[in-house]
């Protein structure tokens, strides 16, 4: 029982960006669960990438959006970041794994964003649109999810991303929403990262993790 704690703290301490992520996004998630509702809305809404907040200070709220958790539920974030983002950092190393999660969110924010301007300026949303309220971390996470793929071994990788397409693809046909296309575009820049997966080790064989755990 003495090396679990050991193995723990290796685990993190290998992710340590993601970990950091993670500390930042508790303390602004409990930050949220102090504020009222109405100024918590505005608070937001002010970090958020909609399009009004885009067009003035795109920057700041391309940074500032990742800070934060849309809904205020910090726990389910903990276990897929450990789960996805802390496996694709000790796999790519930060530079790498920070790369993927850049593209994802800024690339899908942007499209996503461009999208729903376009329906505004042909009718189909309303002018208030440009106000939604847009933040979270769910782009960037999708992003890593898809790149994953290549972590996994063929013939394993095929099921995989086949779920994780299914995943995202099916909200996107059945709502159509702008955050819809948002996450299907992060999981395509995703798989478009292939690049910066050559020459990271030997893929995970789950055949092989089988067979060990049985001798």
């Amino acid at each position: 029982m003495s090396r679990v704690p050991r193995a723990a703290w290796s685990y993190i301490s290998r992710a340590r960006g993601t970990y950091i992520w993670l500390l930042i996004l508790f303390v602004t998630t409990v930050a949220v669960h102090q504020m009222s509702p109405e100024f918590e809305q505005e608070f937001l809404r002010q970090r958020s990438t909609n399009i009004h907040e885009l067009s003035s200070n795109p920057i700041r709220v391309l940074f500032s959006s990742a800070m934060w958790i849309d809904g205020g539920y910090w726990l389910p974030y903990a276990f897929l970041y450990t789960v996805f983002h802390a496996q694709a950092e000790h796999w790519l190393g930060t530079a790498r794994w920070l790369a993927v999660c850049v593209a994802a969110h800024v690339l899908a924010t942007l499209i996503s964003e461009g999208a729903l301007l376009l329906a505004i300026r042909h009718g189909v949303a309303p002018q208030s649109a440009v106000n939604t309220l847009d933040i979270g971390v769910s782009y960037a996470l999708a992003g890593v999810i898809a790149v994953l793929t290549y972590r996994i071994a063929a013939p394993w990788r095929y099921p995989y991303v086949a779920i994780v397409l299914l995943v995202y693809g099916v909200p996107l046909a059945a709502g159509r929403t702008f955050t819809d296309l948002g996450h299907f575009t992060s999981v395509l820049i995703g798989l478009a990262c292939y690049p910066l997966v050559r020459g990271r080790g030997k893929a995970w064989n789950p055949k092989e993790t089988l067979a060990a755990l049985r001798r």
